[in-house]
């Protein structure tokens, strides 16, 4: 066979090749794009909102020492813009408060509800970067004190540019490397919780509620995931092995740890997990310690 034919079809076949992945890369880009701006007609999970000062109170708490808020929010929880990145994505995290550009002017009970505990925004559209996969595991009643705490914030005027994706983020999507958080939750089962105490099964429900899969992995086994923050194995296989109780109340209350090191407060958020009740630390060491330990 000649050269030229053997070049011929070779050309065929990488045309074909390229064809291919461009086909494959717009329908991905298509079903991405179909998911960042996908209306959801979901029936919210409603609770009781209360107005009690202890209520308030045990809001404030949840807030700030277990859902982490501010980590995304800003300390006032008047907004930040989260991530911006001119050839990925623009996702500003809201201003909270009732100021100028502030979600709690506008939204009732339902959109609390639908935000934290559904993953959908006021407008109906899958919030993204939002743990509301975590957050539907509080239960009613904290749920419904954190919404209390926030609809009282103080007033701060800060307004964000709406959302925008560019094609890299609409591809990521698509793949279903980043999920939304809407499409990962049982929108129909209510949330149950143990009551508060120091064992484990509280600790679970902690460390379900507080984002710590997110970093440390779905086993806390460390993360595995490359494009995650790479949280340590926190399984009795890893360095908490060799911990005691105080060891670890200690680091969460200082961000040092036994061997010296301090923790970087930008990849773990310990400055206000240092909040949380003896009680709160007490049961996810309690859960910790019970897991079974993996290397």
């Amino acid at each position: 066979m000649k050269m030229s034919k053997i070049l011929k079809r070779i050309g065929i076949v990488l045309g074909t090749l390229v064809l291919l992945v461009v086909i494959a890369a717009g329908s991905f880009l298509f079903i991405g794009n179909g998911k960042f701006n996908k209306s959801y007609q979901i029936e919210p999970l409603m609770m009781t909102i209360p107005t009690d000062d202890a209520s308030l109170e045990r809001g404030q708490h949840l807030v700030k020492a277990v859902g982490v808020c501010s980590d995304c929010h800003g300390d006032d929880l008047a907004g930040t813009m989260f991530f911006d990145d001119p050839g990925l994505v623009t996702i500003p995290a809201p201003n909270l408060t009732s100021g100028a550009g502030g979600v709690s002017a506008i939204y009732t009970d339902s959109d609390w509800v639908l935000a934290l505990r559904h993953g959908v925004g006021a407008d109906g559209r899958g919030l993204l970067f939002m743990p509301s996969q975590h957050y539907a595991h509080f239960s009613d009643e904290d749920l419904g004190a954190m919404i209390a705490y926030l609809k009282t914030l103080p007033a701060v005027d800060n307004a964000f540019s709406a959302r925008s994706a560019r094609p890299p983020l609409k591809l990521l999507l698509g793949l279903g490397i980043i999920p939304m958080p809407v499409d990962i939750i049982d929108h129909m089962v209510p949330p149950t919780a143990p009551v508060p105490s120091p064992n484990a099964a509280y600790g679970e429900h902690l460390v379900t509620v507080s984002i710590c899969k997110d970093c440390h992995g779905p086993k806390l086994a460390g993360a595995t995931d490359p494009n995650a923050p790479q949280g340590p194995n926190l399984t009795p296989g890893g360095e908490l092995q060799s911990w005691s109780e105080d060891d670890f109340f200690s680091a969460m209350r200082s961000g040092i740890v036994p061997s010296g090191r301090i923790l970087n407060s930008n990849e773990m958020p310990w400055n206000q997990y240092s909040n949380m009740t003896d009680e709160e630390l007490q049961a996810i060491w309690a859960f910790l310690s019970s897991l079974e330990a993996m290397d």
